[in-house]
């Protein structure tokens, strides 16, 4: 059985901004939670509790603040025995020694990886603070299909501009007269359509007056339009959507996911199969040529997974040198499959990690492709559902992970993305990337690198910003402070504090 990982740790008192488990995404099956995880949610508890007590605070009050945070790192450098994270313990006593350390603007962050569901309305557009200053907002479940995704995105976070990243569903172009339909008649079932990314994102920047804070990607792929009767490709259906995603939309990336199946043909696509090339062409001639595509994370698909294997990217990004190819999750194969795991360990097993050279599936895979192909330049890491499950479930993977990355293809071609509502606000993430390091000992062994302040900049947001055409001083105004700014200061000022609430899944096990 299966919880929010929110309801489990509201029932098991635990509070804690960082997760103390790898969450599902719906895209695995929930693994049980490490002995080593547990020595780190206990001693998060007793750390937190102890320092709450003694600056006369309420705990809750306490894990919501930048000491909070620092004290999770704290207690997983503890268990670890290891100083996998920069974090000093003044830090988790004193707030004025954290923002002296990690300065708030020191970073642009664009994340290229935020979810929403569809189907729930923004409850907190009609607080008051919103309604002094001026904004009469409407509740609308159609158009903004998410109760949190602004608070903890925007508010709750240091995040400045988000790609809302969509899942594969088809859109219906017409009813049975022929008439063109519009909105939610479009995808009845559709968890978060491109109709709903572009309206969302239309309205968020509205909102912070008419800088980029939101962008939409579009959901279209080779297999949503197939005619059956001949298996396939409905080319004409393919290329209404394609203008309609383009010219009405305004998306600025395809999402493409090889092993869905949202026509039920029964099978996927690979990225440098016929389709997808024909695909892609007809997207250059439209002026888009940016592709992110889902590899790792495959279970959700009991006989298509192994498309979700990275080993087509290499044959498409050599075919098309001017298109860039953002390979989300940087290709973690995860576990544990269907029947889930019995042993905790499992997951490192099922992963065939590696520790004397550090490799792991599938992402060995895109390593070995820049490996064989240096001069490659259209191909990206992502690092949601990367970075912060490594970071969870095996620090030391994180390190060859992230050194790897940066080893092959070099700080100029990682990509921030978090993933996230899955796990709740992305704060504890940024956190954790802030204060990440590769070790001496690994880069001697391994030929890794240290990770530079440029080099994080970079991966927070200013590639991303080239990547999607965000011209900062223009687009951002020299991130001056904007309406959605100034609604984040005003909540802050009334109260708003973060639900600290991972949104993913656990098991009810655990």
């Amino acid at each position: 059985m299966w919880i929010r990982k929110a309801v489990r740790d509201q029932k098991k008192g635990v509070d804690s901004p960082v997760p103390t488990q790898v969450v599902s995404n719906e895209e695995i099956v929930p693994m049980p939670q490490t002995t080593r995880q547990k020595q780190v949610e206990q001693l998060i508890g007793e750390l937190s509790t102890e320092r709450a007590k003694r600056l006369g605070m309420e705990r809750r009050d306490f894990m919501r603040t930048s000491m909070g945070l620092a004290t999770c790192f704290l207690a997983s450098n503890i268990a670890y025995g290891q100083k996998y994270w920069d974090v000093d313990e003044v830090e988790t006593w004193e707030e004025a020694a954290y923002d002296e350390k990690w300065p708030k603007k020191e970073y642009f962050i664009m994340d290229v990886q935020a979810h929403f569901t569809n189907g729930l309305a923004l409850g907190f557009r009609n607080n008051e603070f919103m309604r002094n200053m001026g904004f009469n907002l409407k509740n609308d479940a159609d158009s903004y299909g998410y109760r949190t995704f602004v608070k903890e995105m925007f508010f709750d976070s240091d995040t400045s501009v988000v790609v809302i990243s969509g899942v594969p569903s088809v859109e219906v172009n017409r009813d049975k007269d022929g008439n063109v339909l519009e909105g939610r008649a479009r995808s009845p079932r559709g968890i978060l359509p491109s109709w709903l990314m572009s309206q969302a994102s239309r309205e968020i920047n509205e909102l912070a007056g008419g800088t980029i804070r939101a962008i939409p990607q579009g959901n279209l792929a080779p297999n949503h339009y197939w005619d059956k009767v001949s298996n396939t490709m409905n080319r004409a259906a393919t290329l209404e959507q394609m203008e309609r995603e383009i010219k009405q939309y305004g998306i600025k990336s395809w999402k493409w996911y090889c092993h869905a199946d949202p026509a039920r043909t029964g099978q996927g696509f690979q990225v440098d199969d016929a389709n997808s090339l024909w695909f892609l062409e007809e997207s250059k001639k439209r002026g888009i040529k940016l592709l992110s595509i889902h590899k790792g994370f495959s279970y959700q698909s009991r006989t298509l997974g192994h498309l979700a294997n990275p080993k087509d990217i290499e044959k498409a990004a050599l075919a098309h040198p001017d298109i860039n190819f953002v390979v989300y999750h940087s290709a973690l194969k995860h576990g544990p499959g269907e029947q889930g795991m019995t042993r905790p360990d499992e997951w490192i097993e099922m992963n065939r990690y590696n520790p004397t050279t550090g490799d792991f599936e599938w992402h060995s895979v895109l390593m070995d492709i820049k490996k064989r192909n240096p001069k490659m330049n259209n191909v990206y890491c992502e690092i949601g559902s990367f970075f912060g499950v490594l970071a969870i479930a095996h620090p030391e993977m994180a390190m060859h992970g992230m050194g790897k990355n940066l080893k092959y293809y070099g700080a100029d071609h990682v990509i921030w993305g978090t993933d996230c509502l899955w796990w709740g606000s992305p704060q504890w993430v940024i956190d954790a990337f802030k204060r990440f390091q590769i070790s001496d000992e690994f880069c001697e062994k391994f030929g890794y690198r240290k990770i530079t302040p440029q080099d994080k900049a970079k991966i927070f947001g200013l590639n991303a910003a080239k990547l999607y055409n965000v011209n900062l001083k223009a687009d951002r105004k020299a991130l001056a402070p904007d309406a959605l700014d100034r609604l984040k200061v005003a909540y802050h000022e009334s109260g708003g504090q973060r639900s600290n609430a991972a949104w993913g899944w656990v098991r009810a096990t655990d």
